[in-house]
């Protein structure tokens, strides 16, 4: 499932919820951050929300985006836990935020892969380049 919202001066979060009793792993993932159309050339900091281990909020700035030199960035399908929330720590936006959301099903993930590695393909030797 594709992912998308725009965080600006008047709607500085979004929330990303799951139903925690659908029993499956949820993943978020997400892949670009960028600043639209009305942007004015400030720094906009883009805050990931979440609970660490010890189930306390703790806010980590994933993009700091400028009109004049960093309008976008690529997060390489940074993976979360739902849910989390996105927030628009400093600037006025409107920030565009990307990704996608997977759901695996537990009963889907009860299949165990072998670990018999015989069965690996052979990679050829690498050969040194021709000068």
């Amino acid at each position: 499932l594709l992912l998308g919202c725009e965080l600006t001066a008047r709607t500085k979060s979004y929330t990303f919820q799951v139903d925690e009793e659908d029993d499956a792993d949820h993943i978020l993932a997400l892949s670009t951050v960028c600043l639209t159309d009305g942007a004015k050339d400030e720094c906009n900091v883009v805050e990931v929300v979440g609970r660490n281990h010890e189930n306390q909020e703790i806010a980590v700035p994933v993009a700091n985006l400028k009109l004049s030199c960093q309008p976008l960035l690529s997060l390489d399908n940074f993976k979360l836990q739902p849910p989390v929330t996105f927030r628009l720590a400093a600037g006025s936006g409107p920030v565009h935020l990307a990704g996608w959301h997977r759901i695996m099903h537990r009963e889907d993930a009860s299949f165990e892969e072998e670990d018999d590695l015989s069965e690996e393909e052979e990679l050829p030797p690498i050969m040194p380049a021709k000068k």
